[in-house]
């Protein structure tokens, strides 16, 4: 069962064994356990493939781990509405390859999609590289089969792409962490394929200097890109000694990757020109142009690699996704930084620039465990503080799950929190699904 009793969050207090395992195959397997479970009051986690960073996936209070590997098969790819239907248990990457193969762009792009399962992304609302143009999983999910708690099989949404008949029950269940319905097939809208992809690479002496480009990119020109990522210096270094590779500029103070595309190959490149142009007029050491599959791929494997590579350099680590406005990412690296000096901890940060997403880790290094999560708490409540005050949030990608739930009772809106509860009472009045992982 061990392998079955966490996710990606690297601390122990957030590992629980359950006491069985079931791995159903159809949908009304899961709804024969949930009658079963509900009739015993039994708790239920609903579990992927276990990457997640919330613990919100963890059987925190025992029972039975619910996992969809098994529904893993890609039911139909409707070329003509444009919609491939999938299980839950498919990886995201087999869903990105089948779109491909059949000349399309399932625009969905979390880093781990080479191991998550779409019907985790669909349950944390996965956000991921491309959100700047795309958006998050939500914006892709159209419908879904769902199990309720207690049992019943419904189908929410279809291949329609408008639709106010009723409340949007959909995406009520995308971000639900599990806690409202098993998702066992889900509606995925396909998009054209662009025909032309480039990425830059542009290496900053400082951090500041580079996410300061992040709104001159945003609101210049009227360019859109698909992705805007950056990585501060610990995140270049540590990726450099986990690839065993150098990257261009590998000492410097941060990186930012950029990507666009488009159906020509001139727009393209007058685009790229146009992006490179403004980084630098605004102190860019070097602008890195990778317009063929082997360049970008080297560059995306040190963005995509940073949280494993910081796991080799601290392998106890607190990974953060707190989300502010745009405009406010400036603002939220610098407090980050003066928040890391005065508790004397070393915060290394990464993510989504464009969407304000940012991947605040905090490294225990040499601290001893006792001074880690005195320290710890610290950090916490002060950035959460801080991000609040900006009009943040605690996560833009991760969720919520065990790790976050009671950082989520006490910052947010008392009247957001009564309403979350009052939805779970009326689904799950049982509270058998997913219970320690919400508030």
């Amino acid at each position: 069962m061990e392998s079955y009793g966490h996710d990606e969050v690297s601390e122990a207090v957030w590992t629980r064994n359950p006491e069985v395992v079931v791995k159903p195959g159809i949908a009304e397997e899961v709804a024969a356990v949930l009658r079963l479970a509900g009739r015993h009051r039994v708790p239920v986690t609903p579990r992927g493939a276990g990457t997640g960073l919330s613990a919100g996936a963890v059987p925190m209070l025992g029972g039975i781990v619910l996992s969809l590997e098994k529904m893993d098969r890609i039911l139909e790819i409707d070329t003509a509405n444009m919609f491939v239907v999938v299980e839950p248990g498919v990886t995201t990457g087999q869903v990105q390859k089948a779109a491909r193969e059949a000349g399309f762009l399932y625009a969905g792009d979390p880093c781990s999609a080479d191991s998550s399962f779409i019907g985790g992304n669909v349950a944390e609302n996965a956000g991921g590289n491309k959100a700047v143009k795309y958006g998050t999983t939500s914006r892709h999910v159209y419908g879904g089969e769902v199990v309720l708690p207690g049992g019943e099989i419904t189908t929410l949404g279809g291949k329609c792409v408008k639709d106010v008949t009723g409340y949007d029950l959909v995406h009520l269940m995308v971000g639900s962490e599990g806690t409202l319905g098993v998702v066992t097939k889900i509606y995925l809208k396909l998009m054209p394929l662009p025909r032309y992809v480039v990425d830059l690479l542009v290496p900053f002496a400082a951090m500041q200097t580079a996410i300061d480009i992040v709104l001159v990119i945003m609101g210049n020109g009227g360019i859109v890109p698909t992705c805007l990522e950056f990585m501060d210096s610990t995140s270049i270094k540590a990726a450099e000694a986990y690839l065993n590779q150098k990257l261009p500029y590998g000492d410097a103070g941060a990186h930012i990757i950029v990507e666009v595309e488009g159906s020509t190959e001139t727009q393209v490149e007058e685009d790229y020109l146009a992006i490179g142009r403004l980084c630098q007029e605004h102190g860019a050491l070097e602008v890195f142009v990778a317009d063929n599959v082997s360049a970008r791929d080297r560059i995306w494997k040190a963005r995509k690699c940073f949280a494993e590579a910081l796991r080799v350099v601290s392998p106890v680590y607190c990974m953060e996704d707190i989300v502010v406005p745009v405009a406010a990412i400036p603002k939220a690296l610098a407090e980050i930084e003066r928040i890391a000096r005065q508790h004397g901890v070393e915060i290394s940060c990464a993510g989504h620039a464009g969407v304000g997403n940012i991947h605040a880790i905090l490294l225990r290094k040499d601290l001893d465990e006792e001074t880690w999560h005195e320290v710890k708490e610290k950090v916490l409540e002060e950035i959460y503080t801080e991000t609040y005050a900006m009009g943040g949030n605690l996560s833009g990608e991760h969720g919520i799950g065990a790790k976050r739930k009671d950082y989520l009772a006490r910052f947010m809106d008392p009247v957001q929190l009564a309403m979350i509860r009052a939805v779970k009472k009326a689904l799950d009045p049982g509270l058998i699904l997913n219970p320690g992982g919400q508030p």
